[in-house]
C-alpha cells in the first residue's frame, strides 16, 4: 500500500560522497590526521535538522551559534538559554520565513542580531582561492564556522537555494564536508570545493544577487540582555522610518533651544506602539512547573540585568527624560508613565507569548490576575517575582516572570482585572522612562547633526556619548544600535546590497 509523502532522497554520488560510506570515512580520517576537522566536533555536537522545509538558514545559524557557545541571553524553554530557530526573528518574521525562506543578507542580519561576529562575502566579491583559505582556516579551528549559501542543482540534488554549515575540509582531494541541515532529505556529504563554489555562484531569484558564504565567530561582547528589537509586529517599519529618517529631520526643522525641547520634539510624535518594536527581554517560566526557588544562574543573570537597569537610571540622559516626563502633556502619543495594571499586564502577556512558542503569530492575551511575591534564591536571598494568570485563545496559563531589581521594594502589590493596589512596582520593573532613555542612547550619532544651536548639540553629544556609559550599558546600547541599523537597511532594501560594508555599530 502506497504511503503519501516522501522518505528521503538518494544522494547523487558522484559528485557527492556520503559521509558514512567507506570513502567518506576515509576522507574524514585523512582530514582529521591533517588537522582540518577541528571545527567538526563542535558542530556535530549541535547538529540539528531544520524544523520546517524553508528553515535551512535558521537551522544552520542556530547550530553554529550553539557550537560557538554564544549565550542568547534569553530563555528557550524551561530554564534553558539556547538558540533555536524560533528565536531568530530579529530581521524577518518567522511566518514569512516559513513560507518564503530567507535570503543571504537576512541570515547575516540575524547572525549579527544574535551577537555573533560575521564576515559575509558573495561570490562576485570573492574568489575560489579566497573561499578555500577561509574554509581551511575555520576547519582547522573551533573558533569560527562557515555557512554556505548555494543552489542544489550543480550538485545534481533536487531543490533550489539552500544553506548549510561546512563541517570540514580535505586538502588532498579539495573537498568540503557539508553538514546538510535537511537531514530528512540528504545525509552529510563531501563535495568537491570547486563544485560547491559553482553552486554558490548562482543568482538568487528573490534578490537578484549572487549567493555566497559567511564566516561566523564569537564577539568579545555578548548580545543585549535587557532590551531587543523585533520585527514581529506589522508596525515595525513605520517605527524604524520615524527613528532613522523623521527624527533627524524634525530636529533640523524645529530649532530647539534646550534638551527638554529636543526630547519633546522626539517623543511627542513617537509611535504609540513603540513597545511592539523595542521589547524587554523577560525571564519566564510556567507557574505549575516553576521551582519554589530561583537557581544561582538565574539569580546571577537577573543581577546583571538589574545592574544595567541601574546604570540606565544613573545616566544624565535619564534625569532629563524623568524631568520631561513630569512636564509632558497629554498630547504625547507615547506615555512616559504607566500605572501598575498596565505594566503587570504587559509583563505577564509578554511572558505568556514567550512560552507559547509562537512562530511570529499575533495572538490576543488577557491578564486576569497578577501578584508580586518574594522567592528565595539558592543562597537564601530573596527575589521578587510576578506571578500571573493569562488567558490566550481560550486557554489559561499561569506564569512566573522574574524581573531585575533596581531598587528595594517596600511591599508587594497585586492586580486583579485591571485594579491596582500600588505603583511602587515602577521602581524596579524596566519601565517607559528606562526604554526612552536607552532608545535615545541607541540612536545613530548622525541623528543629532541637524540641531542648529551649537551649544545644545554639544550637550546632546555629551549625554549620548558611549564614553560616559558603564561597560554593561555601553554593550547594550551598541547592540541595539547595530540592530536598529540592520533593520533599517533591511527596510529600505539595502541589506542585500551592502554586505561589503562593515556591519559595525558606530
Amino acid at each position: 500500500m502506497a504511503v503519501a509523502g516522501l522518505y528521503r532522497r538518494l544522494l547523487p554520488c558522484p559528485p557527492a560522497v556520503d559521509f558514512s560510506s567507506f570513502e567518506g570515512k576515509d576522507l574524514f580520517h585523512e582530514a582529521l590526521q591533517n588537522g582540518t576537522m577541528e571545527g567538526f566536533f563542535k558542530l556535530i555536537s549541535y547538529f540539528q535538522t531544520q524544523s520546517e522545509p524553508a528553515f535551512c538558514g535558521l537551522a544552520s545559524l542556530s547550530m553554529v551559534l550553539n557550537a560557538l557557545a554564544i549565550d542568547p541571553g534569553r530563555k528557550w524553554k524551561g530554564p534553558w538559554r539556547w538558540f533555536d530557530e524560533s528565536m531568530l526573528d530579529c530581521c524577518e518574521p518567522l511566518e514569512k520565513v516559513k513560507v518564503d525562506g530567507i535570503t543571504f543578507g537576512k541570515v547575516v542580519c540575524l547572525a549579527n542580531c544574535a551577537g555573533a561576529k560575521v564576515e559575509a562575502l558573495r561570490t562576485n566579491h570573492s574568489s575560489l582561492d579566497e573561499f578555500r583559505r577561509f574554509v581551511k582556516r575555520c576547519a582547522s579551528s573551533e573558533d569560527c564556522h562557515v555557512i554556505a549559501s548555494y543552489h542544489r542543482a550543480p550538485l545534481k540534488q533536487t531543490g533550489t537555494g539552500h544553506f548549510s554549515p561546512i563541517g570540514g575540509y580535505h586538502a588532498g582531494k579539495d573537498m568540503a564536508l557539508i553538514l546538510d541541515v535537511a537531514r530528512f532529505k540528504y545525509p552529510p556529504h563531501w563535495v568537491p570545493l570547486p563544485l560547491l563554489w559553482e553552486a554558490m555562484s548562482t543568482i538568487d531569484e528573490t534578490t537578484q544577487q549572487h549567493r555566497g558564504f559567511m564566516l561566523i565567530s564569537k564577539r568579545c561582547e555578548g548580545p543585549s540582555l535587557l532590551y531587543t528589537l523585533s520585527c514581529k509586529h506589522e508596525s515595525w517599519e513605520s517605527i524604524s522610518t520615524y527613528l532613522m529618517e523623521q527624527v533627524p529631520q524634525l530636529l533640523k526643522e524645529e530649532g530647539s533651544d534646550s534638551v527638554n525641547q529636543v526630547l519633546s520634539t522626539i517623543f511627542e510624535s513617537l509611535p504609540a506602539n513603540l513597545t511592539d518594536f523595542m521589547k524587554w527581554i523577560a525571564e519566564v517560566r510556567r507557574l505549575e512547573s516553576a521551582e519554589k526557588t530561583v537557581d544561582k544562574e538565574e539569580a546571577e543573570l537577573l543581577a546583571i540585568k538589574g545592574e544595567i537597569l541601574q546604570q540606565i537610571r544613573a545616566t544624565e540622559m535619564y534625569k532629563f527624560v524623568d524631568k520631561w516626563a513630569l512636564s509632558a502633556t497629554s498630547c504625547c502619543t507615547f506615555s512616559a508613565e504607566a500605572n501598575f495594571s498596565e505594566i503587570v499586564k504587559n509583563c505577564c502577556c509578554q511572558g505568556a507569548a514567550t512560552l507559547c512558542g509562537m512562530v511570529g503569530e499575533a495572538k490576543e492575551h488577557f491578564c486576569k490576575r497578577a501578584c508580586m511575591r518574594s522567592m528565595s534564591t539558592c543562597d537564601t536571598a530573596s527575589m521578587e517575582v510576578v506571578s500571573g494568570t493569562v488567558f490566550a485563545n481560550g486557554s489559561e496559563q499561569g506564569i512566573d516572570v522574574l524581573v531585575p531589581t533596581a531598587a528595594q521594594i517596600k511591599h508587594l502589590p497585586c492586580y486583579n482585572n485591571g485594579e491596582s493596589s500600588s505603583a511602587n512596582f515602577l521602581q524596579w520593573y524596566p519601565a517607559s522612562k528606562d526604554l526612552l532613555t536607552i532608545l535615545l542612547l541607541a540612536l545613530p550619532p548622525q541623528t543629532w547633526h541637524g540641531i542648529q544651536k551649537k551649544e545644545l548639540q554639544e550637550e546632546i553629544y555629551r549625554l549620548v556619548s558611549l564614553d560616559n556609559l558603564f561597560t554593561g550599558l555601553r554593550e547594550e546600547v551598541l547592540h541595539l544600535r547595530l540592530q536598529l541599523r540592520l533593520l533599517y537597511k533591511f527596510q529600505i532594501g539595502k541589506l542585500e546590497e551592502d554586505l561589503q560594508e562593515p556591519l559595525v555599530a558606530i
